[in-house]
């Protein structure tokens, strides 16, 4: 079979920075190309129209095209050419998107279309509390409507954008998975203790509730770490430039003395830092379903992570981790002191989260279930 995705974002050197969407579709696409499937990655929003193929996947990089007021549409248009062409030269049997902003709404390609919901823009302004922009909000409406089949990340985001939406459609529950073969336990030389948080630093995923709950564990607890990796952004409610400007004041003076904030790194050096990690932390109010928080469970690291909706579907609470609302600061420190005072709950909830990982989320069982999906959609 020949699928493509559509796409903001992919990890590679030549496109620019990507978040969890991308890394979801690297891991899919190296699965699927496994099973022998042809795979193409049309990656819009870049710099300039290229394309190269690497480890036999075929990457199209795409120019936004300029046009005062109808950029949006011109570039739709421009995607929708070569979409069709590739389809009629036999290279696309199926297309994949994102349903983020809803960039598909005015796509019409010749071949299937199907939209896997990682969360869209108003889907997370909803969990953030902050009002969606009506033209995204028609736009994402619009793509869900005139896809030819929807999946899902995790049945809360399934279930919850069809009611935010007023939609009544079916959509088939597949999760985003990662190689376990690549996340793997290693042993670390790291003698520090050290909380481990990466991903974007933004309100949404809870960066505002971590130095008050970092106070509290480094009130009991001096000698800890807190290690931030990921790219800073502005804050929306604010209007800041800088998340990380914002954290700062919200620790105490001898907390911040162990805090780290490393910036973006590449997705290669992921590993090593999630390796000597104690303790992994994710206070997040808005996700589908994070392919950080898998990353940390296929390292067998114990995690103390937010309890809302998508969590319940990755980890039991007290089995594979701990879940606490990120609002519970006594708690959610509480949770991190009992994990740093006991090394046996940590190897035994990071075993327990990895033999989740291989039997939930495995790349390959996502790439199969992925599959017999774009199958039903195309013969139907």
């Amino acid at each position: 079979m020949n699928i493509a995705f559509l796409t903001p974002e992919y990890p590679h050197p030549k496109t620019k920075n990507a978040g969890g969407i991308g890394t979801s579709i690297l891991s899919l696409s190296k699965a699927l190309s496994n099973l022998g499937h042809t795979i193409s990655i049309l990656v819009y929003g870049q710099d300039t129209d290229d394309y190269f193929m690497e480890e036999n996947i075929h990457l199209y990089k795409i120019k936004n095209t300029k046009v005062k007021g109808l950029s949006l549409i011109f570039t739709q248009k421009k995607v929708e050419r070569l979409i069709n062409l590739l389809h009629e030269e036999g290279k696309i049997d199926i297309v994949e998107a994102p349903d983020w902003t809803g960039f598909t709404a005015f796509v019409k390609p010749k071949c299937p279309l199907v939209v896997r919901e990682h969360g869209s823009d108003t889907y997370f302004c909803h969990l953030d509390h902050r009002k969606v922009k009506f033209k995204n909000k028609f736009l994402e409406k619009r793509a869900l409507k005139k896809a030819d089949g929807i999946m899902s990340v995790s049945a809360f985001t399934g279930h919850l954008t069809n009611e935010l939406f007023a939609l009544h459609r079916d959509f088939t529950v597949i999760p985003n998975g990662i190689d376990v073969s690549l996340f793997q336990p290693k042993q670390t030389e790291n003698n520090k203790t050290s909380l481990l948080y990466f991903g974007t630093l933004i309100r949404k995923k809870g960066l505002l509730e971590l130095p008050e709950i970092f106070n509290r564990v480094h009130k009991t607890n001096n000698e800890v770490e807190l290690i931030l990796v990921g790219k800073d952004s502005g804050d929306i409610k604010t209007g800041a430039s800088s998340t990380w400007q914002l954290m700062q004041p919200l620790f105490n003076d001898n907390s911040i003395k162990k805090v780290k904030y490393l910036g973006a790194v590449a997705y290669s050096e992921i590993q090593d830092l999630i390796k000597d990690a104690t303790v992994c932390v994710f206070p997040t109010f808005a996700e589908a379903l994070p392919v950080s928080w898998l990353e940390a469970m296929a390292m067998e690291k114990a995690i103390v992570a937010s309890n809302i909706g998508w969590a319940n579907e990755m980890i039991e609470d007290g089995k594979e981790g701990f879940l606490v609302h990120p609002t519970h600061h006594q708690q959610y420190a509480d949770r991190i002191l009992e994990l740093l005072e006991d090394t046996e709950k940590q190897k035994q909830f990071g075993k327990a989260a990895r033999e989740k990982v291989k039997v939930q989320f495995s790349h390959d069982l996502v790439a199969e279930r992925s599959v017999e999906f774009y199958k039903s959609v195309i013969y139907k």
